[in-house]
């Protein structure tokens, strides 16, 4: 297994979209890249503490290449917002690719270069750094959506029937 930490805006959509993708075995909702204190999710909302809400990912390699998570990753975000994604906007809701093994630096970056080049701009807002930290969020925030099906989600249900139409097809 390997693994890497995503923020998408929300996490509730986030972790939800991204377990939808085969080849993801694990999500968990939390808190990354702040000031390295653990906090709570009403601490995060403020914007002090610079977390942002993020999906720590477990996913299996030879099923899900990085290079084609971070593309279902980019059909769930807009790479173009900084600090907000559809209602959403703070620090806590920027986007960001946050990984733990440094052979990585080279996949996340030559994607988003990809990425930048198919959008017609030098680069996009998506955050791209080591984890620094990461705090799991409260249980009532694990799977979310799956506990609240009418929750709010900030991901359009287009993107969700696309994923899982990918799914049925492989």
């Amino acid at each position: 297994m390997k693994e890497i930490y995503l923020a998408g805006g929300c996490f509730w959509g986030t972790e939800r979209y991204l377990g939808c993708i085969s080849g993801v075995t694990s999500t968990q909702v939390g808190y990354a890249n702040g000031n390295g204190k653990p906090v709570t999710y009403e601490e995060v909302c403020t914007g002090i503490p610079g977390y942002a809400e993020c999906v720590h990912v477990l996913y299996n390699d030879s099923i899900l290449p990085l290079e084609n998570l971070l593309e279902f990753y980019y059909k769930s975000i807009d790479p173009l917002s900084y600090c907000r994604q559809a209602m959403d906007y703070g620090i806590q809701y920027r986007t960001g690719i946050y990984y733990v093994n440094s052979s990585d630096y080279f996949i996340i970056d030559s994607s988003l270069r990809n990425l930048a080049k198919s959008l017609h701009v030098r680069k996009t807002e998506i955050e791209s750094m080591p984890l620094k930290n990461y705090f799991p969020a409260e249980p009532y925030h694990q799977k979310y959506l799956e506990k609240n099906p009418n929750g709010y989600c900030h991901i359009p249900p287009r993107i969700f029937a696309e994923v899982r139409a990918i799914n049925h097809g492989s």
